[in-house]
């Protein structure tokens, strides 16, 4: 069989899971504290007809001669920009400027995540949508007593109640040496892997650099449709680019076929 059309094959994976990809960044276009992911590529490995010389005999040196074998995906990258802030002016929805996460903990798992949209639990403690407790300094969960009559939340996370004295403030932020590192684990949380390195925790506006926290607002996706539209139209005209050449090679192999009648 052709080279071409397994470097079609290839061409053609690599532009379906780049599509992939689009596809997520889009449905994800309003999701709060949505990072999006990009595509690259690399070529795969290259057969030798023939390698380099060098000058001798009176003739100078000639190039290696070197048939490619397709291409393949180099990396998924999650893009950690940050995203424009919304106004909600609810004191529970918060947001972080700087490269900090909220730590998150359900008791035995501890995740993280961009999305500051929490709430009250029926003892007062602050959760997430999924019920994960919003982590405060030294590790314990936050709690709110039900008899506040009212709240807020400063910049550098502490929590101030009227009424009442809430447990376990202020609001905890880690930071990571490559956040770029981080594993999606899903309903907008990350969890720590082998190569994001150990998170340096800290209150916000601290010495870890995690940033500050901006009460009554919430983070919004950095996906850029413009962005997202223009490498959907790259990926599909590569898409169809490789399916010709398979459809290409497919006709020579035709004729080679027909040679015998």
């Amino acid at each position: 069989m052709l080279r071409s059309m397994y470097s079609g094959i290839s061409g053609m994976k690599g532009f379906q899971n780049k599509l992939d990809v689009i596809g997520n960044n889009i449905a994800n276009v309003n999701t709060f504290g949505f990072k999006k992911g990009r595509v690259t590529f690399k070529d795969m490995v290259s057969q030798q007809i023939s390698g380099a010389s060098g000058a001798n005999n009176g003739l100078g040196g000639t190039n290696p001669k070197q048939v490619g074998l397709g291409g393949q995906i180099s990396s998924i990258d999650t893009i950690h920009t940050q995203g424009s802030l919304q106004t909600t002016a609810r004191p529970l929805d918060l947001s972080i400027s700087g490269d900090g996460f909220f730590v998150l903990s359900n008791g035995t798992d501890t995740l993280y995540t961009r999305s500051g949209n929490f709430y009250l639990d029926a003892e007062g403690n602050v959760v997430n949508s999924d019920g994960y407790y919003l982590q405060g300094e030294g590790g314990g969960n936050i709690t709110i007593p039900p008899e506040a009559q009212s709240f807020s939340i400063g910049a550098d996370g502490s929590i101030t109640a009227v009424g009442a004295t809430v447990d376990g403030g202020p609001i905890q932020l880690a930071k990571f040496p490559n956040p770029d590192g981080l594993e999606k684990a899903g309903g907008n949380m990350y969890r720590e892997s082998s190569n994001s390195g150990e998170p340096e925790l800290g209150a916000p506006g601290g010495e870890t650099g995690a940033g500050k926290i901006v009460s009554g607002t919430l983070e919004m996706s950095n996906v850029d449709l413009s962005e997202e539209f223009t490498e959907m139209i790259v990926a599909q005209r590569g898409f169809q680019a490789n399916t010709r050449i398979i459809t290409t090679s497919d006709e020579i192999l035709q004729e080679l076929v027909n040679l015998k009648r």
